[in-house]
């Protein structure tokens, strides 16, 4: 079984970036509710960058691990 390490750049990227458009725009993708987040889901995430961020978003609050982000705030 292949080991997943996660990529340190995305993550602080991640724990930087800001939703770059609607009601949340200017919020902190780590700081979105997380039924707005579940809302994407549910309606297919964003093309690109942005997706792929907004996705990892969802995954890290559907787990409950939003501490992770704790250190980088």
């Amino acid at each position: 079984m292949e080991e997943l390490f996660p990529d340190p750049k995305f993550l602080l990227e991640l724990a930087e970036a800001r939703m770059p458009f609607g009601k949340h725009q200017g919020w902190l993708l780590i700081d979105l509710p997380e039924p707005y987040v579940v809302w994407f889901k549910q309606k297919g995430f964003p093309h690109g960058k942005l997706g792929k961020q907004l996705e990892t978003i969802y995954v890290i609050k559907a787990n409950g691990l939003e501490h992770l982000f704790d250190p980088l705030r």
